[in-house]
């Protein structure tokens, strides 16, 4: 990865790589805020103003951005995380000025039109129905929940039907003028880009933005055992387990993501085989870390039916055990290994996974590793070292979150 990074007077950093052979670009604002720097009374005010971005600038109307993106061919959308809030597009490269003064004016200059906050109040509010209805997106969120418990990290991204419906318009713009600014922003793009020039169309629009200095709050969370049931009548149990995890910076991560890997990351994982080609007792199952500047969890996904959760359950305990006592084999710490390579070289082909990239590392203050500098640390990891990493997460205390037609302690392994 070769990058470039320039930092404005105001403190804006603009970071990009250039992809010669393309005539795209993707562009990301990222703004280093999230889940985590909402007071309570504020839950889902990131995820809230990420719609309202959208809705209208002092100079722009809704229907003028839209038309606007669409009227250059743009791709264009945002999201929020638990830590940083990301606005994006990806367009021809002749484009550039006109993406940027669209997203210039979202950024500094939201309107907060009471008109529209009310209206997107009402679309936000159908997206929390929507996932509550889904019983894994439930059970994830219940996971997070229980596993961060006492953070501000177990909040859901959404927020709650009761702080949407509270959240006022001087709520909004309040939150808005405290976690946005330049020195909390990051403009990042890939693709087919000239820095210099790119650096220069940013500051014209950007340039003048105040400085506004954010942080986030530290995470201690101490591991638990927990069995967290959410009751629903469906047909399908919906899983997650598992506990605390590593930061996003830990070196550690190398290891534990060959680890994860041969768990439960592909059609070859152990959990794969067991539990759904050997035993036929789910469709998906899986396992995942989420990592954080601070902290962050490792977990097991698994749906299947009611009857078989414990079933499940014990499967995933014998395994995790086996691994911690007897490690992974050369044979799969190899395939692992070629696994993840192929996968990092498909993704960085792609101009939007490389903004992402740039934009995440960026903002995090993660190390910008090159393609050769990340193969070398999968390749450097060891048996012993995946081993170690294993009986330091896999022996600690574990949270349950499920979702089915159970009673409070009827689910028992």
């Amino acid at each position: 990865m070769h990058y470039q990074l320039s930092t404005l007077p105001n403190g804006l950093r603009v970071i990009t790589e250039e992809m010669p052979s393309l005539r795209s670009v993707a562009i990301g604002c990222w703004v280093d805020t999230g889940t985590r720097d909402e007071a309570a009374n504020e839950a889902g005010a990131s995820h809230f103003l990420e719609h309202l971005l959208f809705k209208g600038s002092e100079k722009l109307s809704a229907r003028q951005i839209a038309e606007t993106f669409d009227s250059i061919g743009a791709q264009s959308n945002a999201f929020t995380t638990k830590d940083h809030t990301c606005y994006w597009a990806r367009l021809v490269d002749t484009e550039i000025p006109t993406s940027l003064d669209v997203l210039g004016e979202m950024l500094q200059r939201p309107a907060f039109r009471e008109k529209e906050i009310d209206s997107e109040r009402s679309v936000v509010i159908e997206e929390i129905n929507m996932n509550e209805d889904d019983p894994s997106d439930t059970a994830f969120e219940e996971f997070t929940s229980t596993v961060f418990g006492g953070h501000s990290l177990e909040r859901p991204v959404l927020g709650t039907r009761e702080s949407i419906k509270a959240m006022t318009p001087d709520d909004i713009a309040g939150y808005w003028s405290r976690r946005y600014g330049a020195v909390s922003t990051v403009v990042a793009a890939a693709g087919s880009i000239n820095h210099e020039e790119f650096v220069e169309m940013v500051a014209d629009r950007f340039g003048a933005w105040e400085v506004v200095d954010t942080g986030h709050d530290s995470a201690t969370i101490e591991p638990r055992t927990t069995t967290s049931i959410i009751t629903r009548d469906t047909e399908q149990a919906n899983l997650v387990y598992g506990g605390i995890g590593l930061d996003r910076s830990d070196e550690r991560r190398w290891a534990f993501d060959i680890l994860n890997h041969v768990l439960g990351g592909g059609m070859s994982s152990r959990l794969f085989n067991e539990i759904r080609e050997e035993r036929g007792l789910a469709y998906a199952v899986s396992s995942f870390r989420l990592a954080y500047a601070d902290t962050g969890a490792w977990g097991v996904y698994v749906g299947t039916t009611p009857g078989k959760a414990g079933t499940a359950l014990s499967l995933i305990d014998t395994e995790l055990e086996r691994i911690v006592k007897d490690g992974i084999t050369t044979e799969e710490l190899d395939r692992a290994r070629g696994a993840m390579q192929g996968s990092l070289a498909l993704v960085l082909e792609d101009p939007n996974s490389r903004m992402v990239r740039l934009g995440r590392d960026e903002l995090t203050g993660a190390p910008h590793f090159s393609v050769d500098e990340r193969l070398a640390k999968i390749l450097a990891v060891e048996l012993d070292d995946i081993q170690t990493v294993a009986e330091q997460l896999f022996t600690n205390d574990r949270v349950l979150a499920a979702v089915g037609p159970f009673k409070e302690g009827e689910l028992t392994w």
